[in-house]
């Protein structure tokens, strides 16, 4: 689905929704309209996805419980992975991303343990070995197509690359490591308009308040 799609599906489909997924949705097909309008600064794209991806997801539970965003995201990513009765995350995964994430997965500029040791808290060795377990098990979760584990695992490196930028981390346009950001933001491109989709269709789940609802004076 293009954002058009995604709006129209949203207007004939609200009177459904509960206020707080109405307003989840609403932001997140917003934020990813935004960033269909980015054909030429991948940076901004980027950005722009990130927020309708965060806009999809995240929930009071984030604050309320203490979790941390990666434990955020696992949680999500299961569910939305047993909702998925059209299996078009799989087809995502299998039929057109399984050779990006293969060469995701080999990239250290993408895995945290990396910066830990570029910052001295962590030993050259310590970084590899984990560096090699992470790369075993997912390739095993492709190997298997535990569509799950390999959404977990390819967005713990999303989250490596999305702190780079927003915390200042790289610079806008940069030469350097492109690859992965544009492959990062082809995959987001087509992965959240399915994530807006299963929500929606599955309006009558409890997906949560939004982190920061409308407040009306």
């Amino acid at each position: 689905m293009d954002y058009n799609e995604l709006k129209n599906f949203q207007r004939q489909n609200r009177a459904k929704f509960s206020e707080s997924l109405g307003l989840r949705v609403h932001r997140a097909i917003s934020w990813y309209g935004r960033a269909e309008k980015e054909l030429e600064d991948v940076d901004a794209k980027f950005i722009f996805l990130w927020i309708s991806f965060n806009s999809a997801y995240a929930n009071e539970g984030y604050f309320l419980h203490s979790i941390t965003e990666q434990e955020s995201f696992r949680l999500f990513m299961s569910r939305i992975c047993e909702l998925d009765s059209n299996k078009l995350i799989d087809k995502l995964i299998w039929e057109k991303y399984t050779s990006s994430i293969r060469i995701l997965l080999e990239n250290e500029y993408v895995f945290h343990a990396f910066w830990e040791y570029q910052r001295g808290d962590k030993k050259e060795d310590e970084w590899k070995s984990e560096f090699d377990k992470a790369k075993q098990f997912a390739h095993r979760a492709l190997g298997q197509h535990r569509s799950t584990d390999v959404l977990n695992v390819v967005f713990s490196r999303l989250y490596t690359l999305r702190n780079q930028m927003l915390h200042g981390g790289s610079t806008w346009n940069s030469s350097v490591n492109r690859n992965q950001l544009r492959d990062a933001t082809a995959f987001l491109q087509d992965f959240i308009p399915i994530v807006i989709q299963i929500s929606m269709e599955n309006h009558e789940q409890i997906w949560g308040e939004p982190c920061y609802p409308v407040v009306k004076d």
